[in-house]
């Protein structure tokens, strides 16, 4: 028997033995399995095979970057990453229902925050390091856990630490309207293209990112939205209009009318999957023209493209341009990966590095949040809307668990027009469900779906 100090993980072992007079029989050869005790509530199966093994790899993924806290990996920095954490938390409430490890994360990363307002990009960790991006990550962390949980007193708690690293943030401004230059360590994505530098995203005069300053604009809407439910009219108002300015600036100086996109910087030389999702988001693009914009970054081969952190972006932004339908054939890098053998999703696609990484099990949100359709309507998940995205699919059939029990969705597409299925929703919940621009009202138990239009 051999036993470490500390659990290893691995993909192949390799043993050389060699024998002396008598032969060798090996009745067995095994080792333990260590994972989060997570226990998996969630399901999800349709008529594609091959999703049904991303839905298995992504959660063994999550299950295997869990230890006392979420962590990015269990190889490398076993270290709880806040651009990790975040689709760490998506994943494990919508499967477990267990938010325990989220509120954690929440309150530990707001206990790294330095004097000037930025939280630390990964805590508890004995060497600082800061990611400024991940300051703003870590707000939406805080809205996302409203919504699936309520809290008030905990949420609210943390509303002084999203304010200070929004300041920074504002402190950082250029006259131009966009972020100027920033201090540290300012990581988006690991995308390989020109301009991009160790995971920053490309700059002018050291500044002036569209990416940068969108997914500032990002946070702020987003914080906006938190504050107006705690009655912060103000602080929200202000913040709105500080989003406007920006996106207004960014749109000015950033748009290509030739190419039909948002440009990273202003000088309209590099574009990306990046800056135009997160355009859609902010609608920083008209909202006429962002299923275009949308179309066009799926295809495009002439731009820097999302890995796959950052597609869980990518993915948010193709669902707000009304693309949802798309999703299931999103899912390639996903299937190359089981194409590679891997029974774990890896930080990036090639060369993989880190064969097992926290920020690449979001499908198995994605299945539920957009292909089956459920989220919160509001603050608490005190209702339900429910709009599924099928796409290729022609029938899907998932369970999550909720505070009052499991929310079932068992759904047909005859075709384009035609939806028939049941929804189950447990104990008092009441919600919507909507398709094809179609609403109707759902109630507590059993509804039955039947749409031809």
């Amino acid at each position: 028997m051999y036993k470490t100090l500390w659990w290893r993980t691995f993909r192949y072992v390799e043993l050389e033995i060699e024998t002396k007079e008598e032969p060798l029989v090996i009745n067995d050869f095994y080792s333990i399995y260590t994972g989060y005790p997570f226990i998996e509530k969630a399901s999800f199966e349709c008529n594609d095979s091959v999703m049904t093994d991303i839905w298995n790899v992504s959660w063994r993924t999550q299950r295997l970057c869990t230890f006392e806290t979420f962590m990015d990996c269990p190889y490398y920095e076993q270290l709880q990453y806040i651009g990790d954490a975040r689709i760490q938390a998506f994943t494990s409430t919508y499967m477990s229902g267990d938010s325990r490890l989220v509120r954690n994360a929440i309150a530990t990363l707001n206990d790294s925050r330095l004097p000037c307002g930025l939280t630390q990009s990964r805590y508890p960790s004995n060497q600082p390091q800061v990611i400024p991006p991940f300051t703003l990550v870590w707000n939406t962390m805080v809205y996302d856990y409203w919504m699936l949980n309520g809290d008030p007193e905990f949420v609210r708690s943390m509303i002084p630490g999203m304010m200070s690293g929004l300041n920074w943030f504002e402190s950082r401004m250029d006259k131009n309207g966009m972020l100027g230059k920033m201090e540290y360590w300012n990581f988006v994505d690991w995308a390989d293209f020109k301009g991009w530098n160790c995971g920053i995203p490309p700059l002018q005069n050291d500044g002036n990112s569209a990416i940068l300053s969108l997914q500032y604009v990002y946070t702020l809407q987003i914080t906006a939205k938190l504050f107006n439910d705690f009655g912060m009219k103000e602080e929200a108002s202000r913040y709105m209009s500080l989003a406007e300015r920006i996106k207004t600036a960014v749109y000015e100086k950033c748009w290509d009318q030739s190419k039909g996109l948002i440009a990273d910087t202003p000088e309209k030389t590099i574009f990306s999957q990046h800056a135009n999702a997160l355009a859609i988001l902010t609608n920083t693009i008209p909202l006429k023209s962002q299923k275009i914009v949308a179309s066009n970054i799926l295809i495009n081969k002439d731009i820097a493209e999302c890995t796959l952190y950052f597609r869980f972006y990518l993915t948010e932004a193709i669902e707000k341009a009304g693309l949802s339908n798309q999703y299931p054939d999103m899912l390639d890098p996903w299937k190359k990966m089981l194409g590679y053998g891997l029974t774990t999703f890896a930080e990036v696609l090639d060369p993989t590095r880190s064969d097992c990484h926290a920020w690449s099990a979001s499908p198995v949100y994605f299945y539920l949040s957009l292909i089956c359709g459920i989220k919160p309507g509001e603050p608490g998940f005190k209702t339900v809307k429910i709009e599924p995205n099928l796409g290729r699919l022609n029938w899907v059939e998932g369970f999550m668990p909720h505070p009052l029990g499991t929310i079932k969705v068992s759904l047909k597409k005859e075709d384009q027009n035609r939806l028939s299925g049941v929804v189950t929703l447990p104990g008092t919940l009441n919600g919507t469900f909507v398709w094809n621009g179609i609403k109707l009202p759902l109630k507590s138990g059993i509804n039955k779906i039947i749409i031809t239009n």
